[in-house]
Formats: structure tokens, sequence, C-alpha cells
């Protein structure tokens, strides 16, 4: 994983929590950290976690129930395959795949260098 890609994630989470008086925030830096971390199994997991954290303090129970199978899944799966740009919340399907932005883009393909 490339620095560039380790320090963007980093900085979602950061920003997750930073946004804890605000869940529209906090959950689209979770989307952010999930995006960018979907081919690294513990992080990847970890993204799910934390939307499954922030929905039970919402009383979201749709986000809580949805993110349950994801963590298990980002776990077995996230080397296999992934749907890119997938934003991760329990609305969205856990098969869809997402348009990129161009910065993301390009942090993923960063991240692919050795």
């Amino acid at each position: 994983m490339s620095s560039a890609l380790r320090s963007a994630i980093r900085a979602a989470l950061a920003a997750a929590d930073r946004a804890a008086d605000d869940p529209l925030a906090a959950f689209a830096a979770l989307e952010r950290a999930h995006i960018l971390s979907q081919r690294l199994p513990v992080l990847h997991a970890y993204s799910h976690w934390r939307m499954l954290r922030l929905g039970w303090q919402l009383r979201d129970w749709r986000e809580v129930a949805g993110q349950l199978p994801r963590i298990i899944a980002a776990l077995l799966f996230s080397r296999l395959w992934v749907p890119v740009g997938n934003s991760g919340r329990a609305r969205i399907s856990a098969f869809a795949r997402q348009p990129l932005s161009a910065e993301l883009q390009r942090l993923l393909d960063e991240g692919k260098q050795p």
C-alpha cells in the first residue's frame, strides 16, 4: 500500500471522528475510507464496523443489519473481488459498482504499485 493511500485512509477515518456531531459528514468520511480500503481486508472490515457503530448510535437498524454481513464479507472476499467505488452503506447493494472521482482513482492506482 502506498503512503499516499495509507494517509488518505487515516485522514478519512479521522474526519469521521471529527464529525461526531454531524452524521452525514461522518458517513461521507467513512464511505471515503471504505472505498479506499476495499482491497485491504482488515481496514475494509473496520470501515464497515465504524458504519455499524454509527448506525447503532443513530438507531438506524437497517444500517446496523446491513453492516453485519458486510464485515464478514470484507474479511473473506476483499482480496478476491470488490465492487469498485461502492460506498459500503447498507442502502446500496453490496454488489453495485459506483463511479469514482479522479482523486480516488489516482489514490487507488498508486496503492496498487509496490
